[in-house]
């Protein structure tokens, strides 16, 4: 099982071309960062981790920019995105800027997605709340066809272009990997699209079997982001056939960010190949 780390980025935190350096020197396969575009001052949107939204939700950097950066200043750490508001974003830019990132970094991407929670913050970008997963179900096709197709075109009801030429390709073939982020309705859009799934992990190891049986039978990779950096859940994950689990890295300063990357590296050895 490959052992990586989620983190929010911002500007008050490590910086990421040095946190890079720093996971690929202590034995870390990726690096997955959220996304936010903005948050709305006035939101009635419930954050799901309860209480008061966390100031790093206020100060995210740009993933894809961030993550360029990264890729210039490593060689092995797989870049990921966990997840992209997709249903935010401009499809066709977006595309490009996967497809980019997958280039300059010799096809170390894996673009997770998701539909997002925060209702106002969607709703800023014009995108619908109550159609945001049927959005998203058309701009995972299109965006395959994007990357896979000299002549790419779709039709659909939310999407909809004409034959278009847009390069470059990914380096990947056929594409980078695509994990859906979420809970049990992501899981079944990922079977649905024939795509990895991201959930959240669970503290208990005996949760384990019950919260991946479905989705492990059908063969789809499974990236669990964050898990806790707990071994016996770790193990019970690795015995499931996971791909790969994420531990959480809290956004502080570099001094402190690599002390965090030192106590979460003793984990790497438990799983390495």
């Amino acid at each position: 099982m490959k052992i990586g780390v989620n983190t929010f980025l911002t500007d008050e935190g490590i910086n990421g071309t040095v946190l890079g350096p720093a996971l690929e020197e202590r034995g870390f396969e990726s690096l997955f960062l959220a996304e936010h575009s903005h948050i709305p001052a006035s939101r009635e949107s419930a954050y799901p981790g309860g209480g008061d939204l966390p100031r790093v939700y206020f100060r995210t950097l740009d993933p894809f920019v961030v993550l360029g950066a990264i890729a210039a200043v490593t060689d092995r750490l797989v870049l990921g995105t966990g997840v992209t508001l997709l249903i935010q974003r401009d499809l066709i830019h977006t595309a490009k800027e996967v497809a980019t990132l997958d280039q300059i970094s010799g096809g170390r991407v894996v673009f997770g997605v998701g539909v997002g929670w925060n209702r106002e913050e969607m709703a800023d970008h014009g995108t619908d709340p109550r159609t945001r997963g049927a959005l998203l179900d058309e701009q995972l096709e299109a965006i395959v066809r994007i990357w896979t197709e000299d002549l790419a075109e779709y039709h659909g009801k939310f999407v909809d272009f004409d034959p278009i030429y847009a390069w470059p390709k990914p380096h990947r073939q056929p594409h980078p990997p695509i994990f859906i982020g979420g809970g049990e309705v992501a899981a079944r859009r990922a079977i649905r699209h024939g795509v990895g799934w991201i959930p959240n992990g669970v503290a208990d190891a005996a949760a384990v079997p019950a919260q991946l049986a479905e989705f492990t039978a059908t063969g789809l990779p499974v990236t669990v982001t964050p898990a806790p950096a707990d071994p016996a859940v770790l193990d019970a994950y690795a015995e499931a056939g996971v791909e790969r689990v994420t531990l959480k890295l809290e956004t502080r300063p570099e001094a402190d960010s690599l002390r965090d990357l030192d106590e979460l590296a003793k984990l790497v050895e438990r799983y390495r190949d």
